[in-house]
């Protein structure tokens, strides 16, 4: 794996956000998602921090407005644009649900529209084989925000063994571990993005 040249790095301390995208109570995927952003951090120059959706609580869609039109009535819509705007990236980071991504991602992403243009994005799914065909949905979704998808994106495979009675991981750095390099190639990825977006376009 090649390292980004740091002569042609974004500037220090551009904010990425890893989105914990499931909101389930019994959910794994808080323990997932700051075992991904703590693997990001290790050698980057950006600064990955973490939104939890379930912390975000938004309703379901309510304002009388389409997102495009960037007409917020709502005090938590206003706060969710001002959150996500403060962005220069995402990873999102979610279980596979019926061939499909959870609801209140769909939820979290239609609540807002020029907010998430032009931002380099990838998905890290998990589920017993790794959740492809939601991450392929949900990419569709992000291709239609005008977002910027990287090369990669990650695919975790988590069996039923390596789950114990209460449904929780057996042991989190034992089963990601495997992933390890491939975390580290989403962060060259995303931080090369970024410098592609600092970039002037020649003329």
């Amino acid at each position: 794996m090649t390292a980004p040249d740091p002569h042609q790095l974004p500037p220090a301390g551009e904010r990425i956000a890893v989105i914990i995208a499931s909101t389930r109570p019994t959910r794994i995927c808080p323990g997932i998602a700051r075992w991904v952003r703590n693997v990001l951090q290790q050698r980057s120059p950006l600064r990955y921090e973490m939104i939890d959706l379930a912390e975000i609580n938004l309703p379901f869609l309510d304002e009388p407005v389409m997102a495009a039109q960037a007409q917020y009535e709502h005090p938590h819509t206003l706060a969710w644009s001002r959150l996500i705007d403060s962005y220069r990236g995402f990873v999102f980071v979610f279980p596979q649900y019926n061939w499909g991504y959870p609801a209140p991602l769909k939820n979290a992403l239609d609540f807002l529209y020029r907010e998430w243009h032009g931002k380099p994005v990838t998905s890290v799914t998990y589920g017993t084989r790794g959740g492809n065909k939601a991450a392929q949905q949900i990419h569709q979704v992000f291709t239609g925000l005008h977002m910027r998808p990287l090369e990669d994106r990650l695919e975790l495979v988590i069996a039923d063994s390596d789950l114990d009675q209460n449904r929780q991981l057996r042991d989190l750095n034992a089963i990601l571990r495997p992933y390890l390099e491939r975390v580290r190639r989403l962060d060259v990825q995303m931080t090369e993005a970024l410098r592609d977006t600092e970039e002037p376009v020649a003329s």
